[in-house]
């Protein structure tokens, strides 16, 4: 190791090194490219930070001035790269290396800076690595190392294509060290794939999974999720807890429910950006939280200090995730606890991931009002305060409260600020989940009701009307049973005489129902009835009768017998036609199209008229004969019925009868305007303006502008046909 590094180490106050320290560390293993796998709190990042001490410095004991980086270090979480990098910076601090980091969240204008002014060690998460490198930003030829932290997690969120990016990227000649807590088959071709001659390391401690933390699974009620979670965290009353969840909505209800109670907590998902998650976990190293709720996005690469509890809302989908979460607590040979809150519907769940971590969970009471109250007159007794001297500045107080009160009022009124600290406990509905069996009822006597199936009477009426009426409670009754006029009630003996006593002589309930004590059920009534209600079946209102078909008159040629069938005379052919006559039958519609169109209606609107309307050879668009138009409909005007009725010429008219205007129908127009409509343009308005549309082409410029300017454009006509 070099001296620079164990400098450090020893500074920090580290004495021994863990078994994956000393396992990465071996000289042998110098330069190699290795495999590791270990826990999660084992120490792998200051393992792998002096594993590339060699590759990085070769023979110096400190770097030279820091230009394009020399080693890579690729964490899944934001959390976890920034973690990687504070220990990496005083690892690496008398050796003189630059740390840089580029995680997600960040201003990457601030990262490229960096980067530009040059850096030793870079740690990132894959996403803005591979930015970076594809900007131009990030240089990858003096890569002497890379580290893949978390290997297996960045595979399982979905980084394959992005490592695969960097790592082609890097130079050939390197060094490449896998840590992960678990070495899937994943891992293993990735290690084959771009790795040399891998070195595979694995630590004793991976043998029994989390030796120091204590898994507890406690079963509780749906309805007492919560409440178990808030009790958990007073029983124990860590510096710091987590609880997790899986979803980020189940984190916000948490969240609020433990800030509600008094509980000093933050939350942690992924709907946070990097400043608010960054917040929250100083919160927690300062002090100022105690309580985390998280979702997995904090599983990996959180260490807090003096976090002691873990606690399972919601069960992880998978064994290897419930070992992360869990992980989070027992760091560094401290002790911590794990607690699985298992609800009826979880427990098959629970097990299985258990057993698939090859974990044993002891099972567990949650802890009760009564339980979290006595732990806390033991917390309460055994506080440190109790064994130190008063101060100079509280003789004088303390005086005082001797003089004035007794030593019980000052007891208790410790007591009660000390509760007033702590947020009370829940009452659960307990541990045993198991259905259990109904009761027997005991000693009862029966009543008939004056109500039966015929008057509407039902158990669901009949219970509230009871107890209501009669002074009683739903444990005071028994069966009720429904007959087609009387229906009868079981009542507990001890509440014969409180019924009586409540209704009178009448035994009157509500309205006109009675009671009336009897000695039994009736026969046939023992048990509630089954099958169709007696009684006529009620007509069907509305119901449709279809109408009877009609029976078709017989046709002798095909009801006959087959004898007179034979008998019968041939039908006769259908009689041939002539071409001449096909020809005559398929002129009939021509004929039809050639006639002059009819006068339209008194009131009808015009058809329009246009030249060669009966000429199909006509261009559409053409413009208005000159000669008479056909007759059109009445004119609107007195002028124009008088000129119609002496025989003159009458002009074209809109639909409204105003001269001049479209004559009506699809290709109309205005006379001097547009005459043909959607296909047609503007043949007659202004001089040298533009005669056709659609079809008819621009004319050539501008024949007729202003005098002596520009007679035509580049054409003398216009043109034909766009």
């Amino acid at each position: 190791m070099k001296q620079a590094l164990a400098d450090a180490i020893a500074d920090r106050g580290y004495t021994t090194l863990t078994p994956v320290q000393e396992a990465v560390s071996d000289p042998r293993h110098a330069g190699a490219d290795m495999l590791v796998s270990a826990q999660t709190g084992s120490g792998k990042t200051l393992g792998f930070g002096i594993a590339i001490a060699p590759t990085l410095l070769g023979e110096a004991e400190v770097f030279e001035a820091a230009e394009a980086p020399l080693a890579l270090v690729i964490a899944p979480t934001r959390e976890l790269a920034l973690q990687v990098k504070r220990e990496l910076s005083w690892l690496y601090a008398k050796a003189g290396a630059v740390v840089a980091s580029c995680v997600g969240g960040m201003d990457m204008r601030d990262e490229r800076r960096a980067l530009a002014r040059g850096a030793h060690i870079v740690v990132a998460t894959p996403g803005r690595l591979r930015d970076h490198i594809l900007r131009g930003s990030m240089e990858m030829q003096s890569i002497r190392a890379i580290v893949l932290d978390e290997a297996d997690e960045m595979l399982d969120l979905g980084f394959r294509e992005e490592l695969e990016f960097i790592l082609g990227e890097a130079p050939e000649e390197r060094q490449t060290l896998l840590f992960s807590a678990t070495v899937p088959p994943a891992i293993e071709h990735m290690a084959k794939s771009y790795q040399r001659e891998a070195v595979r390391i694995e630590t004793k401690a991976e043998a029994s999974q989390h030796a120091d933390i204590e898994y507890l699974a406690m079963a509780v009620a749906e309805a007492d999720l919560e409440h178990c979670v808030i009790n958990v965290l007073r029983y124990y009353e860590a510096p710091n807890a987590i609880v997790f969840a899986n979803t980020r909505a189940t984190v916000g209800r948490i969240t609020t429910r433990l800030a509600n109670r008094g509980f000093k907590v933050v939350a942690l998902s992924g709907e946070l950006s990097q400043q608010e998650r960054t917040n929250a976990l100083q919160a927690m190293r300062d002090g100022r939280a105690r309580v985390c709720v998280a979702t997995d996005v904090a599983a990996r690469g959180i260490d807090l200090p003096n976090l002691d509890l873990v606690v399972h809302a919601e069960l992880p989908g998978s064994h290897e995730t419930l070992l992360h979460r869990s992980g989070r607590t027992g760091r560094a040979g401290r002790k911590g606890v794990s607690v699985l809150v298992v609800t009826p519907r979880s427990k098959k769940k629970a097990l299985r991931v258990l057993g698939m971590a090859q974990l044993t969970a002891q099972w567990a009471e949650p802890p009760s009002a009564e339980a979290v109250q006595a732990r806390d007159a033991e917390r309460m007794l055994e506080d440190p305060v109790w064994e130190e001297a008063p101060r100079e500045e509280e003789v004088e107080a303390i005086g005082r409260l001797v003089e004035r009160f007794s030593p019980e009022q000052l007891a208790a009124a410790f007591l009660r600020n000390y509760a007033t600290q702590h947020s009370a406990p829940e009452e659960l509905s307990g541990g045993d989940l198991k259905p259990r069996p109904r009761e027997e009822f005991g000693a009862s006597v029966w009543f008939s009701v004056s109500q039966g199936r015929n008057q509407g009477a039902e158990p669901r009426r009949l219970l509230p009307m009871l107890c209501k009426g009669g002074g009683l409670t739903r444990d005071d009754l028994g069966a009720i049973r429904i007959g087609p006029d009387e229906s009868y009630v079981q009542v507990r003996e001890g509440a014969v005489q409180r019924l009586i006593d409540h209704l009178g002589e009448s035994m009157a309930v509500e309205g006109s129902t009675r009671l009336a004590r009897v000695d039994g059920v009736p026969d046939g009534l023992d048990r509630p009835a089954r099958g169709p209600k007696p009684g006529p079946k009620p007509e069907r209102k509305g119901k449709f009768e279809k109408p009877a078909r009609p029976r078709r008159e017989p046709r002798p040629e095909r009801d006959a017998p087959a004898e007179e069938r034979a008998e019968a005379p041939a039908p006769q052919p259908a009689p041939e036609v002539t071409p001449e006559a096909a020809l005559k039958v398929a002129a009939e519609p021509m004929r039809e199209e050639s006639k002059p169109p009819r006068k339209p209606r008194h009131g009808a609107p015009s058809t329009g008229y246009r030249a060669g309307a009966s000429d199909p050879s006509a261009p559409m668009g053409a413009p208005r004969r000159k000669g008479p138009p056909p007759p059109a409909g009445k004119p609107s005007s007195k002028k124009n019925r008088a000129r119609a009725a002496e025989g003159g010429e009458t002009p074209p008219y809109r639909k409204d009868g105003k001269p001049g205007g479209k004559p009506a129908g699809r290709f109309g127009g205005k006379p001097g305007d547009r005459p043909a409509g959607k296909f047609g343009g503007k043949p007659g308005g202004k001089p040298g303006g533009k005669p056709g549309g659609g079809f008819s082409g621009k004319p050539g410029g501008k024949p007729g502008g202003r005098p002596g300017g520009k007679p035509a454009g580049k054409f003398s006509g216009p043109k034909r046909g766009n």
